[in-house]
């Protein structure tokens, strides 16, 4: 999930900077999931407002990598979750990608 520093109700409320920011880490944490987990690819998806599943004060951006054959019906329909490996083992690739990103200039 990515969320602007400075919280904001509206898309349009952020400034071109903060625009600029937003959209450069959803680029490179595409770039960073590609080659931590190398999906086939992503379902990307912005909050906007309460209605919209933001809260009430602030948007956000999710990124999901997505693989053919996954299981993303799962959770709607057998009202069940599968996780293929333990979420610490997927935060360590994670971790190690992004610091290999920001040690060659990339963040």
């Amino acid at each position: 999930m990515i969320v602007p520093k400075r919280h904001h109700l509206n898309l349009e409320d952020l400034n071109s900077d903060e625009l600029k920011e937003f959209f450069e880490l959803l680029k490179t944490s595409t770039q960073v999931l590609k080659a931590a987990l190398r999906p086939k690819g992503f379902n990307i998806g912005m909050n906007i407002g309460k209605a919209g599943g933001a809260g009430e004060d602030h948007i956000h951006l999710h990124i999901v990598p997505r693989w053919e054959g996954d299981t993303n019906f799962m959770p709607a329909i057998g009202e069940t979750r599968v996780v293929p490996e333990y979420l610490e083992r997927t935060y360590q690739k994670l971790h190690e990608a992004f610091m290999d990103f920001s040690r060659k200039g990339k963040i």
